[in-house]
């Protein structure tokens, strides 16, 4: 008992799991009816994955199960119809790449529990087979002009001619699904509505396309049309603003507003009753499913407006009124079926009827089939060259028609041929242009040039900046060497004074010049010299210095001199201001000069031997 009421549990559960799902995406705040209903039916239809059916495959899944034997009025179980709906699944997985495989028992559930509470709402467990026809041809995908052709078919009598009995009861049963997503009252079945659809007394098929295809159609059934145009414009972009919602683009169906200038609402803003600034949900608008830019719309005019493109379209090719004839299916064979095994090879070439196969596969009977299909061949040929000598009046008009329909479908394939062509003479001279040289090009080759010449001029300035710098540096390195030579001589005579007479001074004061032999040259000449050649004329210890490894950076070149020259300035400016000292005091000098001078002389010797041994950098 608790397994049972587990499992009716299961089963209410997932019977309400499709309307749960359709409640969460909150179609009830659409203010119209029409585009309420289409949105709640295509959810059921994606969900189910109804839209991946073609019409034209849910053909022939009806004619593969026996549908198309049975009556209208006759009733098929559950389970029956599951096993119905599994076929037409399975067969839709193998026509499905790997990577798009749906859930086969998921989208059986949903629809089967979806038609049981639609059409089975007193729980009889049984449904008629034109409901079940009716609601998948309705349901599935492919276009609307191939679902009423079907629809057609099943509601018109031998001669071509709807029955209205008939089309009464496709209205009774495809009102239905309108009432099952609760929207019954405004698309319910009263019984007038078929006298409001056809007031004429006989109704052909394309009368019949013309009235539920026309704009606007039926009133009860105006949600059929949108849904399939809403399938049509899922991914349909339009690079507009709203004047709403202010999102910089829309998809989907796009609203012009036919009083307010410019003025265009996106299809969740109009749907929901939006508006602003003078705008007013009483102005007419009008429904864009495709975006054009102004461009486009002025050639289009143009084109209108020379003919070039018919005015009046019609919105579905014009089919023959005589209904086809049914095809005779007496001396069709069989197809053989491929032999699984080898002992079903072997009875088949010795002749011998197996337990599966028919009686139609033994060699007589396929020779007899062989001999009526030649017979049958020629009979037919027989008669296609009686009837080009003579022709009913009756086969005039059938030919007629047919010769139009062709006619009808030469002009469209001339046109589209015209239209190709037009589209590659218009890309072969797109190329011509691009590939040519134009005078946009031409007119920018001069400043090109002009910014080569600037970038030349650039090099060669920073190619004087930097032998300008090379210059300089040359002359640091002669003014150092100067000052090494006058340091040299300075110990000598501090020497030579401790070694020698105490009271003789080398020349010192503020008279004293210091040989500094410096070049002066113009940072706007160029220098023939290279960078190595910038030590010539420099000897010495800055020689060694400075010709030996890689050229370093010449800032940091410059920098260091400029340290070196300040910090040999400062200790030769002390040796000289000591040497003053020594000559006012000469006393002092002479009882303490022998230590004092010692030290000073070990300390310049130091420091000139450190500046030999580490060379400036």
């Amino acid at each position: 008992m608790i397994e049972e009421g587990s499992k009716r549990g299961k089963a209410m559960v997932e019977k309400r799991q499709l309307f749960m799902e359709m409640r969460a995406q909150n179609f009830d705040v659409i203010r119209l009816s029409t585009y309420r209903t289409a949105c709640k039916l295509r959810f059921v239809q994606k969900r189910c994955n109804l839209h991946l059916v073609d019409v034209w495959n849910m053909i022939e899944a009806f004619r593969d199960n026996g549908l198309n034997t049975l009556d209208h009025n006759a009733e098929i179980n559950v389970s029956r119809l599951e096993t119905i709906l599994s076929s037409i699944y399975y067969q839709l997985n193998k026509r499905l790449p790997t990577t798009h495989q749906i859930n086969v028992e998921q989208s059986i559930g949903l629809l089967l529990n979806f038609m049981v509470a639609t059409y089975d709402s007193e729980s009889h467990g049984k449904l008629t087979v034109f409901s079940m026809k009716a609601m998948l041809a309705t349901m599935c995908g492919g276009k609307i002009v191939d679902k009423l052709r079907y629809i057609f078919s099943q509601i018109s009598d031998s001669s071509g001619a709807m029955v209205f009995a008939k089309f009464d009861q496709f209205l009774r049963e495809v009102l239905k699904l309108p009432t099952a997503v609760f929207e019954g009252p405004s698309f319910g079945y009263t019984e007038h509505s078929v006298r409001t659809c056809f007031p004429q007394q006989k109704i052909m098929l394309n009368t019949f396309l013309d009235v539920l295809m026309a704009d606007p159609p039926p009133q009860c059934l105006v949600w059929l049309p949108l849904m399939h145009r809403l399938a049509n414009v899922e991914n349909v972009f339009h690079p507009v603003e709203c004047s709403y919602c202010r999102s910089e683009s829309m998809m989907g169906f796009r609203y012009r507003c036919q009083q307010c200038h410019g003025y265009q609402l996106c299809q969740s803003c109009f749907w929901r009753g939006h508006a602003n600034g003078p705008h007013s949900n009483q102005h007419q608008m009008k429904e864009h499913s495709s975006w054009k830019s102004p461009a486009k719309k002025l050639s289009h005019a143009i084109s209108k407006s020379l003919g070039c493109v018919p005015i009046g379209e019609p919105p579905h090719p014009v089919f023959p009124e005589q209904a086809e004839r049914p095809q005779e299916l007496t001396h069709t064979v069989q197809p053989k079926p491929v032999a699984n095994n080898m002992n079903d090879t072997m009875l088949m070439s010795s002749g011998a009827p197996t337990p599966t196969k028919s009686v139609l596969e033994s060699p007589s009977r396929l020779d007899e089939e062989h001999r009526l299909i030649a017979r049958y061949a020629a009979r037919l040929a027989a008669e296609a060259g009686n009837s080009t000598q003579q022709c009913p009046p009756t086969d005039l008009s059938f030919n007629f028609d047919a010769n139009k329909q062709q006619r009808q479908l030469i002009a469209e394939l001339e046109n589209k041929n015209r239209e190709i062509l037009q589209e590659i003479q218009r890309l072969r001279l797109e190329h011509e242009q691009a590939s040519q040289p134009t005078p946009e090009k031409a007119q920018q080759n001069p400043t090109l040039l002009t910014e080569l010449r600037l970038l030349r001029h650039r090099k060669d300035e920073l190619e004087r900046r930097m032998s300008a710098l090379q210059e300089s540096r040359r002359e640091l390195m002669v003014q150092l060497e100067g000052l090494m030579r006058l340091l040299k001589d300075e110990e000598q005579k501090q020497a030579s004074q401790s070694g020698g007479s105490p009271h003789s001074s080398p020349s010192h004061g503020a008279g004293c010049s210091m040989p500094m032999p410096i070049r002066s040259t113009s940072a706007g000449s160029t220098p023939t010299h290279t960078p190595q050649d910038c030590l010539a004329g420099v000897g010495g210890d800055v020689l060694e210095a400075f010709a030996q490894g890689v050229p370093r950076n010449l800032r940091n070149d410059l920098l260091v001199a400029a340290d070196s020259i300040t910090n040999t300035m400062s200790s030769l400016v002390k040796e000289l201001h000591s040497v003053d000292d020594g000559a006012e005091d000469e006393e002092t000098n002479m009882r303490n000069g022998g230590d004092r001078g010692e030290f000073r002389h070990s300390e310049s010797t130091e420091a000139l031997r450190e500046r030999r041994h580490h060379p400036i950098m």
